[in-house]
């Protein structure tokens, strides 16, 4: 049963509609539903949202698909986007999203899901389209969204001045000089704009004398 199963479900991570699809021949595919969940032949990540049981999957299951398919509109960002470009060194346990509903986290089975409000006109831009080795899609943030998501999240960091947010930066996130000097001031431009953040318009400034001192510009 299982391998036609399998074959009628080509990805680790489905839902409901397509799980009883899949399963439309049985008299009750319902109850076939709480027998295979009873076995652990699948796993119920969240209410209407499975993944195949450690003996059935073909491929690992991807908590980035999963983070996009648990709550939406969202799409990855923060410390879990950050710790993906490898800008910060520290491992991140939790999937952390942004969002233009409620903010919610998630506990399920497959770890801890995290959705951070932002304004429309943030959520909007700067985000990407990534892909897994198989296949298979999840929307993520840019690194410089990412970043300008983190600072604008962290709203009881105090930051007043440009030193205040590379040390911020540099101390805190431990972030190197050498990632900050990769991303984009015009693009940073764009998100203070949007957000309407002085924070972010610093991170501007910060990321643009770095470029320039990387230049061997004396006056930077």
């Amino acid at each position: 049963m299982m391998q036609v199963l399998r074959k009628l479900v080509p990805h680790e991570e489905f839902d409901y509609q397509v799980l009883l699809h899949a399963l439309k021949e049985y008299g009750n595919p319902r109850d076939k539903i709480t027998d295979l969940l009873r076995k652990g032949a699948i796993i119920r990540v969240k209410k209407g949202l499975y993944i195949f049981g450690e003996d059935y999957r073909q491929e690992p299951y991807s908590r980035e698909v999963i983070a996009n398919l648990i709550y939406g509109p969202s799409y990855i960002s923060l410390e879990y986007a950050l710790q993906y470009y490898g800008m910060i060194p520290e491992g991140v346990e939790a999937v952390t999203s942004v969002t233009c509903g409620r903010s919610r986290k998630f506990y399920t089975p497959v770890g801890l899901f995290t959705y951070w409000m932002i304004p429309l006109a943030a959520f909007r831009t700067g985000l990407d389209k990534m892909e897994t080795a198989d296949g298979r899609s999840f929307l993520m943030a840019i690194p410089e969204k990412a970043l300008a998501d983190k600072i604008r999240h962290d709203r009881g960091i105090a930051i007043r001045t440009r030193k205040d947010l590379q040390n911020y930066i540099l101390e805190d996130l431990r972030m190197s000089e050498s990632s900050l000097q990769k991303l984009s001031p015009e693009r940073l431009a764009e998100f203070a704009t949007r957000y309407r953040s002085r924070k972010i318009l610093l991170l501007r400034d910060l990321v643009y004398r770095l470029k320039r001192r990387e230049k061997g510009d004396s006056n930077a």
